[in-house]
Parts: structure tokens; C-alpha cells; sequence
């Protein structure tokens, strides 16, 4: 890019120039005219080469790099040839590579801290490509200060050669010499003024108005002749004509910026080259303006998209902050939860990776919110972690101790205590929170181990016992056909055995399938009930056969379960027995003379007889226990 000396001229002051010495060689009115003539080109001219030609020039935007080493394969190109590098190319690559450095350590912090880390301890590891960098931007900052000593080293040489040359221009115009010579000595030291380039800034605009007030005092004393005058004239109308269309292609060049900076170089050429005839001056300027103008446009048309980008890049990054900023930190009360909304996190990381640059201003603010909002994030996390490490070790050291009793448990052959021990067992389990997750498989198979063997083993047992109970169903059933087949009609005594002996038979048999346990039971009792009937059996022999029959349904819930109706059938015939003595004694008291006596006395004496026969059942019941429990 052009220094700004280069690229806009200050406007200057254009007005009357003043009287120089008189006319030499005898030049005569025709040739004063002429010298008329050159004095208002040679003000034009002025006025051409001061004028601003080029639009303000917006910053040359880095591309985006993919990778660090593409960063160290530019920054070595640009160390190869640091005279064509620009600093805003150099700081470009440079906040590309911290930008993808601080990426790498969050990432490595990131993991650092899921992994149990605590913040404070946290190290990146060494980066090697780091110090490359640094090395490389070091060796471009050398150079650079180097080239730019050797430039300014070389602008103070070329502004004592422009002196000399202006000092030369003095001379000419004092000079009685030949006019073809001084001609000659003219254009030579036009040629080493264009020869000799960039100047200090600071002298730029004076030594600029000094020349061209000498060289259009050196057209108007000379008075130089028509003929050299048109030949420079045409010669510079040729160079600016082919400038023009070089510029005028330009509009078909892809890269506007290749565009731009090529249209600054042709605006220096343009600057070097003389005036032309003054008739076609303006029209020749305006055609090379107006291609000009239409590369800049394009150029700043280029930017200001790359702004209204940049813009929509910055509200879509302010949207992933605010997004992060609004998490509500108190519904985040589970592993879950905190695993769910992590990748979350991560999702609008990935997001802001594929977004571009937002406007510079705001480019490292918005990135420093977002870079805040997510550290707090995780920190916040860490400390979620932290807060539950206790609870897990504490849930830890429950579970080891259910493993424990499960593992005790796993071989007993009590199976119904057994198994809601184990399903009590597995209950308490479910309301104890969980543990770390490197524990949490290792744990859960101990027990459920110690859990699946017993019931196994259950299965095992009671799938023989099913096999069993079938047998035994069927084996009742064939039973109650014999009882509804009985003969009762021939031999009465004879019916009655087969008939107790088919009871007895019933309550030799085992367990049934639960589920048809009280269908077969009914159906039996009811056809044992017909044939007692047919047999005129009184209800206290049925009732007696009848609890003989339940006491093999109350061997089925286990020997406690004969135990008990002992007892309740004992403590029956101990409050009988204390009703019956009460009734015998309070019969003596009653006299049966006296009035309604003897109807109360057959009222009691009918109690004390049925309190005597339930007493007898009840005995015979205790008596049918005591049988069965000695089998």
C-alpha cells in the first residue's frame, strides 16, 4: 500500500504565477504567446497532479486459518519475504494462532476438570508451535525494523537528491545557454525526479510545490517551442490513454482487492506522467477517474458487506452468550441433567468456532463474554462435582453393606423369609443415590450377583415343586370321582370307612398350584357334604371330618400355622369350660317350684348339653391336630 503522500496530494494553490525574468535568446511575440499558452498547462498540470485520486482505503481482512501449522507456513512465507508484508497481515496471523491456542487449553482444562481437576491446579501442557511462532514474528519484527531504518535511510537520501535537483532546476532558469541543451539538461533532471522516489513525509508537500513552481518558471522563461511541447503533449497522451484502459479492465479482475491494489500502483504512474494538450486534459482526466471510481466502489462495496457480516456475526455470538448467560443453574440437580446441558454447552461451542469475525471493536469483547459465561459454566459444575463426592462415598459404603447381606442371604433355603428379604433388600437399594461412575458397573454387579443366585436357586426348587403339585391335583381330582362314584345305598357301615378312608387319602395328598387350591377344596367338601348326607351322618362327625380336611390346606402355610389353631382351640375349650361350670353352678340356684323357674331351668340345662357336644368337637379337633403334627 502507498504512503499517503503518495496516494492523496494535498490541493494547492494554483493562482497567478508571478513575473520571471525577461525572455532570452530573442524569442519573439509569437513565441511570448506560446509561453502564455505553457504557463496556464503547466498551472493545469499542477492542479492534475494535486488533485486526490483515490477513495479511502479500508483494511486489507486476513482469510481465516484452519490450522496452527498454517499459520507457521505463513508467517515463514512472510519472514521469507518481509518487504511485502503488511503488520495488519502479521497481527492478522497472530491473534489467529492465540485464538486457536487459548481453544486447544480450554479444551485441555476442560477435560482437566471433568476428570476431577480443581481450577487452580490446573497446567497447559508446552506447546512447541508456540515457540515457532513467537520465534518467527521476532524475526519479522527485526526485519521489519531493519527495511523500515533502510527505507527511511533512503528517503532522506532521495529528499537531498530532490534538493539538488530543484537547485539544478534554479540554475536552468538563470541560464544564457544553448535552448537545445537546456532543454536536454531539463528532461534529465525530470527523469531523476521521477527516478527518485519516496521522500520524509514531513517535506513531501514543500518540496512538491517548489518543484512545480520551478519547472513551470523554467516553461515560462525558456519558452519552450510549440513542437517539443506537442511531441510531450502526444507522448503523454499515449501513456495516459494506455493507463486508462489498463484501469478500465480492472472491472473484470475476480479479486477486488488484487483490483484495488493494482489501481494504487497505476495512480503513481499516472503522477509521473507529464501533462497533455490542454483542450483534451480534463476529458482524458475524467475517463481515468470515472474507471477509478468504479474499482473503489467495488472495493469499499467489498467492506461494507464484510461489515454487515461482521455485524450479523457479532449478533449471532451476543445470541450464544445470552443463551449460556441465562442458564438456570438451580434445575441442575442430577448427573443428567448436568451431562444434558454440558452438551449443550459444547453444541454452542462448535457453533462459535464456525462463525466468522465480528466488527474489531467488538471482536475480542465479545469473545472475552462468551469466554466468561462458559468458564463460570464449568466452574459452576466443578463445584456441583465437588459439593457431591461426599454423598456418593456415603451412598458408597450403604450399598457395600446391602452387597454384604445379600451375599449372606444368597444360600438360604427359607425361601418366602428369603425373598422379601431380598426384595427389601432391593427396595433400599433404589433410594440410595448413586456413586462415582468408575464404581458404579462394579457395585451393582456384586449385588445383583448375590440376588440373581438366590433366585435362581429358588427356581430351581420350585420348579420341581410345581411338577409335584400337578401330580398331586391330579391325584385329587381322581380321588373325587372315587367320592362321587360311591355306592352309599347297599352297605351304610361299609360306605362310611371308604368314605373316611378317601378323607384320610385327601389329606395324605400334598401341596396343589396355588391358584387351584381353593377350587378343588370346594368341590371336594361339597361332594364329601352329599355323601354324609346320604349316609345320615349328624353335623358333628362332618365338622370333624371337614377340619381334618383344612388342616392339610393349613399345612400348606407351614407348621406355625397348625400351632396357632392349637392354641386357639385350647383357649375355645378353656372359656367353654369356665361358661359350662358357670351354667351348673348358677342352675342349683334356681328353684323349680317357683314361678317361671322350671322353663329357665330347661332353657339351661339345654345350654349345658350343647356347650358339652361342642366341647367334644372341640376336643376331637385338638385330638386330629396332635395326629397331624406327629406324622
Amino acid at each position: 500500500m502507498m504512503d499517503s503522500h503518495e496516494t492523496n496530494l494535498p490541493p494547492e494553490e494554483t493562482g497567478k504565477l508571478e513575473e520571471t525574468q525577461a525572455p532570452v535568446n530573442g524569442t519573439n511575440p509569437e513565441n511570448e504567446s506560446k509561453a502564455d499558452t505553457a504557463e496556464h498547462e503547466v498551472i493545469e498540470m499542477a492542479k492534475e497532479e494535486t488533485t486526490p485520486l483515490v477513495e479511502s482505503v479500508a483494511p486489507t481482512p486476513t482469510p481465516q486459518i484452519a490450522t496452527k501449522q498454517e499459520i507457521v507456513n505463513k508467517l515463514k512465507a512472510l519472514a521469507e519475504k518481509v518487504e511485502e508484508s503488511s503488520r495488519s497481515e502479521v497481527d492478522s496471523l497472530k491473534q489467529a494462532f492465540y485464538k486457536l491456542h487459548r481453544a486447544e487449553v480450554e479444551e485441555q482444562k476442560k477435560e482437566f476438570l471433568e476428570n476431577g481437576g480443581v481450577e487452580s491446579e490446573f497446567i497447559p501442557s508446552e506447546d512447541e508451535i508456540e515457540s515457532q511462532v513467537k520465534e518467527l514474528l521476532n524475526v519479522i519484527k527485526e526485519k521489519k525494523a531493519n527495511l523500515t531504518a533502510e527505507e527511511e535511510r533512503q528517503r532522506e537520501a532521495n529528499y537531498a537528491l530532490k534538493l539538488q535537483l530543484i537547485d539544478q532546476l534554479k540554475a536552468l532558469i538563470n541560464s544564457q545557454e544553448d535552448f537545445n541543451k537546456l532543454y536536454n539538461e531539463f528532461k534529465s533532471i525530470q527523469a531523476k525526479w521521477k527516478e527518485t522516489k519516496q521522500v520524509p513525509q514531513e517535506h513531501a508537500k514543500e518540496l512538491w510545490k517548489e518543484y512545480q513552481l520551478y519547472t513551470e518558471q523554467f516553461y515560462d522563461i525558456i519558452k519552450i517551442n510549440n513542437q517539443f511541447r506537442d511531441y510531450d503533449f502526444k507522448k503523454n497522451l499515449e501513456l495516459k490513454t494506455a493507463l486508462c484502459e489498463t484501469v478500465e479492465r480492472l472491472d473484470e479482475e475476480p479479486d477486488v482487492i488484487s483490483a484495488f491494489h493494482q489501481l494504487q500502483k497505476l495512480h503513481g504512474q499516472w503522477r509521473e506522467i507529464g501533462p497533455v494538450a490542454k483542450e483534451i486534459r480534463e476529458d482524458i482526466w475524467n475517463r481515468f477517474k470515472a474507471a477509478s471510481s468504479i474499482i473503489n466502489k467495488k472495493h469499499q462495496a467489498h467492506f461494507d458487506k464484510l461489515k454487515e457480516r461482521e455485524q450479523e456475526n457479532l449478533e449471532e455470538k451476543t445470541a450464544i452468550c445470552e443463551q449460556i448467560e441465562a442458564i438456570d443453574y438451580d434445575s441442575l440437580k442430577s448427573f443428567k441433567d448436568w451431562d444434558s446441558k454440558t452438551k449443550e454447552i459444547i453444541g454452542l461451542q462448535d457453533k462459535w468456532k464456525t462463525i466468522g469475525y465480528a466488527p474489531k471493536r467488538q471482536n475480542i469483547k465479545i469473545f472475552e463474554r462468551f469466554r466468561a459465561a462458559y468458564d463460570f459454566y464449568f466452574s459452576k459444575k466443578a463445584a456441583f462435582y465437588k459439593s457431591i463426592k461426599e454423598d456418593m462415598e456415603r451412598n458408597m459404603e450403604q450399598k457395600k453393606v446391602l452387597c454384604e447381606k445379600a451375599e449372606q442371604l444368597k444360600d438360604s433355603t427359607d425361601w418366602k423369609k428369603a425373598t422379601e428379604q431380598f426384595i427389601a433388600l432391593q427396595n433400599e437399594w433404589k433410594t440410595i443415590g448413586p456413586v462415582a461412575r468408575k464404581y458404579s458397573d462394579t457395585i451393582w454387579k456384586r449385588f445383583i450377583t448375590a440376588c440373581d443366585y438366590f433366585f435362581e436357586q429358588k427356581n430351581k426348587v420350585f420348579a420341581s415343586h410345581k411338577s409335584e403339585e400337578q401330580e398331586n391335583l391330579t391325584a385329587k381330582k381322581e380321588l373325587i370321582d372315587k367320592i362321587i362314584n360311591l355306592d352309599v345305598t347297599t352297605n351304610t357301615s361299609e360306605a362310611l370307612e371308604t368314605l373316611k378312608e378317601y378323607i384320610a387319602e385327601w389329606n395324605a395328598i400334598g401341596f396343589v398350584p396355588f391358584k387351584e387350591k381353593d377350587k378343588i377344596y370346594k368341590v371336594f367338601h361339597a361332594e364329601v357334604d352329599k355323601k354324609f348326607e346320604a349316609l345320615n351322618i349328624d353335623r358333628g362327625e362332618r365338622k370333624i371330618q371337614q377340619f381334618r380336611s383344612n388342616l392339610s390346606g393349613l399345612g400348606e402355610q407351614g407348621r406355625g400355622k397348625i400351632l396357632n389353631e392349637r392354641d386357639r382351640l385350647m383357649r375355645t375349650y378353656e372359656r367353654m369350660k369356665n361358661e359350662l361350670q358357670t351354667y351348673e353352678n348358677n342352675i342349683g340356684f334356681l328353684s323349680i317350684s317357683s314361678k317361671g323357674g322350671g322353663g329357665l331351668v330347661k332353657e339351661m340345662e339345654h345350654k349345658i348339653e350343647k356347650l358339652k357336644k361342642d366341647m367334644e368337637l372341640v376336643v376331637q379337633k385338638i385330638n386330629a391336630i396332635d395326629e397331624n403334627l406327629e406324622q
